[in-house]
């Protein structure tokens, strides 16, 4: 069977980005060993208070438990295995109560009640209670693992240590609400398009206007960096003018980082917009092969100046012209790819491109063959 080159100057091959058992093998080799966002530590700040996560079919919860530290947990009955909770945030009193037969756990996950007990024979409720999981914190945001995998946490929030610390996202707060936003594409094409290099002057033009020739791309510590600076460019847009002109100085950030915009993508599927006066995090969850939702939610300090309001909302608006013209073109991408055509090469300045495909290929190297190896279809 040939191969595609190694050297990743050419893109993956477009049957990855389609199939349902590659799909299946993403899932058991690079997103079960992988560290997963749930939340932010104050989004469950109270005694009994929970998030949930569904992702590739599971289901995970992290809740404030009874000692008031946070635990994960599968997010199913031990009994019957259906789902505990149901809604992305809320909050228990002291149990968690299963809606089908009442099998009842406290907040630290043990199994404290079962309605007609005596009917189970030699029943130990000591090894039903809820299934843990690993849990993390780093800069108030709470990851989770479904599995065991080589990345540590440490290398895994690496790129990231130093911006919680520089932007006190400890004590930020979220601005809204979870978003979920359904794409008709493959994650893969996501997380791409995040990284691409060209696209901006092309596919973002008020975007380009905003930043210009300061938008940069680098790679630290196994994550993809970009930055730029606002004031780079003629604004093209009112938002983007109004922008500029309404951002007020945020004392705590250095000189440098006041007037800055800073992307950071982690593998394989997160990243994080970092922002003078808000951060974001974006999700890229597989929901099948051609579909991927979009999971994400802005956190800011606490800061009642008008300047910030105005210049959190024109963020919103600016962002929100740059998210639906990243819909079009990776939905394109998606039909492209849809129809077995093959990408071409990938320019040397596309060193997101190029380091994703090369963590792919190290990952799955069937990533390497043109077409589906016989070995991968399912009996």
């Amino acid at each position: 069977m040939p191969k595609l080159v190694a050297d990743i100057e050419t893109g993956l091959p477009p049957w990855v980005y389609t199939d349902p058992d590659f799909l299946a093998r993403e899932r058991d080799e690079i997103f079960t060993p992988s560290w997963q966002i749930v939340c932010h530590e104050s989004d469950i700040a109270e005694r009994g208070q929970y998030a949930t996560l569904e992702f590739l079919g599971a289901l995970v919860f992290v809740i404030r438990s009874e000692d008031g530290a946070l635990r994960a947990f599968r997010n199913v009955c031990r009994h019957r295995a259906a789902r505990l909770l149901d809604e992305p945030f809320g909050a228990c009193s002291s149990r968690i109560v299963c809606p089908y037969h009442a099998w009842t756990y406290d907040l630290n996950g043990r199994l404290v009640g079962v309605p007609k007990r005596e009917s189970y024979e030699d029943f130990d409720t000591d090894q039903y209670g809820l299934f843990p999981l690993a849990l993390r914190e780093a800069g108030g945001f709470v990851f989770v693992r479904m599995g065991a995998g080589e990345i540590s946490f440490e290398e895994f929030i690496a790129p990231l240590a130093e911006e919680f610390e520089i932007y006190k996202t400890a004590q930020m707060r979220a601005l809204g609400r979870i978003t979920l936003r359904e794409r008709a594409i493959n994650w893969k094409i996501g997380v791409e398009n995040y990284v691409d290099f060209l696209h901006l002057p092309i596919a973002h033009k008020g975007l380009d206007g905003l930043v210009g020739e300061s938008y940069a791309l680098d790679i630290k510590d196994g994550a993809c960096v970009i930055s730029a600076d606002v004031d780079a460019a003629p604004a093209r847009t009112l938002s983007a003018k109004a922008y500029r002109k309404f951002l007020p100085a945020a004392e705590h950030l250095p000189a440098a980082r006041r007037r800055q915009w800073r992307y950071v993508k982690l593998w394989p599927n997160l990243a994080f917009d970092i922002y003078p006066d808000q951060i974001d995090f974006m999700q890229f969850i597989p929901l099948s092969p051609d579909r991927t939702l979009l999971r994400e939610i802005s956190y800011a300090l606490p800061d009642a100046r008008r300047e910030m309001t105005a210049a959190r909302y024109l963020n919103w608006r600016v962002n929100r012209i740059v998210n639906s013209e990243d819909k079009d073109i990776i939905e394109r991408t998606q039909a492209g790819m849809g129809a077995g055509v093959a990408p071409g090469p990938v320019a040397r300045d596309e060193i997101g491109l190029r380091y994703f495909a090369g963590r792919m290929r190290a990952a799955l190297p069937e990533c390497l063959e043109r077409e589906k190896p016989a070995s991968l279809s399912r009996a």
